[in-house]
Parts: C-alpha cells; structure tokens; sequence
C-alpha cells in the first residue's frame, strides 16, 4: 500500500492516508474525507510504500485551482475572524485566551480554539460571533498542551515539537519517568514549549524500566571481579555502574559494564525504592513542574 502524510494546516499532526495511482510530491494540496467533511490537505511527507494490515482512507484527488483559491480565501477569512472575536472578547470583558480559529471547508462551521485558568461563561459571545459571521459557531477550550500543537514550534532538541509532527494524542508524563532516567530536576531543561514536562520523557520509559529492573540500584552491594562495593552510580545507557571500594586507607570507586559482573550477581536480591519516597531529596522543586497525569481537555 502506498501511503502518504498529510497536514490540513500548518501545524498539527500529519493524517496517514493511502495514495495508490496518484503521484504526490511534497507540499502538493489534495482532497479528501475527515470527520467534518471534504477537507484539503498538503503532503507533509513524500509517500512510501508500507505493508499493512489495516484500512486507510484514501485521498480523494488531487486539489483544483479553484479548491486552492478557495482555501487561500478561508485562510484571509479566518485571519479576520481572528481578530474580530479578539474585539468582541475584549467588549464582553471575558478573561480568555484566543488561539486560533477554523473554518469547515464548506464554510458551514467556524471553531475558535482559547485557553482559560477555568470555566469561561461564553453564551453571549457565542451569540455576538454568530451574528457577525452567520455560520455554525463552537468556542472549544483546550490546554497548553493542545495550543502548542495548534501553533506549532522547535523543541530543544532543534527539532519540529513532537505534538505538531507526528503525536496522535498525549501520553502522561510525570516526575517519576524523569526521575527514573537520571535527569536533573531543573524547570528549564524538562518543561517543554507548553510550559509542562516533555512528551519525549515517555518515549524511552520501557527501555528505562527493563534497565531498572535487571541492574543494581545505587547504594546496594554488589559483587565485582575486585571483591565486594557499593553502586555510587548507573548509566542506564550504557549499562555500567560506578563501584565504591573502602578501605582502611582509601577509598577507591572503579567503573563496570553490568555485562561482564552480571553473572556473580545472580543471587542479589534488587531492592528499588518507592515511588513515594523517590522525591524525598527534592521537596522545593516538585512546585515548579506542571506533572500532572490528565491529557488536555
């Protein structure tokens, strides 16, 4: 099957979509079917070939001129609904955030995307944007999480933010999964462009835990080809280990691959710490990370 990637905006997640007969290049505009109807859509990705099991819906044709004019002239006037709900939000004197708005292809519906501290009570300007507009209208909140994919950005990493690329829905990232990897609990290097922690600290979690669970934890006595130490420290990357050798005279701290000591470790018994005791050392801190469980509403 021959599939292609494709974005119906700017930002956002790409859509999978099969392609067979059709010759796609990079940025062409096709049509095709969403939950909301006929929507264009640009290649976001060269198409490649993929065996799969599942159905995928198919792109319909490629894009017309007058589908093009028509998206271009939905792209102007959706750049003025922008601002005119800005106008009527700032007249209401409504305490929200407008992100972006969307117009339905056929033009029959316009979304406005905000973000609020809570409830927001927008009867009225429901009212004042549909008489303006004279379409179906929805004002839908969402959270910081869904306003980066909306608008779009690089991470740290240098690369495009993983919620407008390839992020189908958000997975619960937390302190442990930060905590599990060795990472210093600073702000600034685990939040992410939406101000909570990064999606990419999910990305490695099982590789984590499988490290967890067969190499010692730092603190626990190990035996080594030079006798008995103590775990100072676990690289879970590379799966080595920082021992501690006492002495009356000195202390000595050796490094080990897990692979060459394993074998006299069989018979140890692993004692890991709790969950709940993980964030002992760091009782200021946990304040300044957004680590709740809950996707974005």
């Amino acid at each position: 099957m021959k599939i292609v990637n494709l974005r119906t905006r700017d930002a956002g997640v790409t859509l999978r979509y099969s392609c067979d007969g059709l010759s796609l290049k990079l940025g062409d505009a096709v049509m095709i079917d969403t939950e909301t109807g006929e929507e264009i859509a640009f290649v976001a990705q060269e198409p490649y070939v993929e065996e799969t099991g599942g159905e995928l819906p198919a792109v319909k044709r490629i894009a017309g001129e007058k589908e093009l004019d028509k998206y271009f002239d939905i792209c102007a006037k959706e750049k003025e609904a922008f601002f005119k709900c800005k106008e009527l939000i700032a007249a209401r004197n409504i305490v929200m955030n407008l992100v972006d708005c969307e117009y339905t292809f056929d033009l029959k519906k316009l979304t406005f995307f905000f973000t609020a501290d809570g409830r927001v009570d927008f009867r009225e300007l429901v009212k004042d944007l549909a008489y303006a507009f004279r379409t179906r209208i929805e004002l839908r909140q969402i959270g910081s999480r869904d306003q980066a994919k909306l608008v779009g950005g690089i991470g740290m990493c240098g690369r495009e933010l993983c919620c407008c690329s390839f992020l189908n829905r958000f997975a619960p990232v937390n302190l442990k999964l930060a905590r599990s990897q060795g990472l210093s609990l600073n702000p600034g290097k685990l939040n992410g462009a939406c101000g909570r922690l990064m999606c990419c600290l999910q990305f490695e979690k099982e590789a984590y835990d499988d490290a967890h669970r067969r190499l010692p934890d730092p603190g626990q006595r190990i035996r080594t080809t030079n006798g008995m130490g103590i775990v100072t420290d676990v690289n879970y990357i590379d799966e080595t280990l920082s021992v501690k050798f006492v002495s009356e005279n000195e202390t000595e701290i050796n490094k080990y691959a897990w692979a060459d000591i394993e074998d006299l470790n069989q018979d140890m018994t692993k004692h890991n710490s709790s969950n709940a005791s993980a964030f002992k050392d760091y009782p200021d801190m946990n304040g300044a990370f957004d680590d709740s469980d809950g996707e974005d509403g």
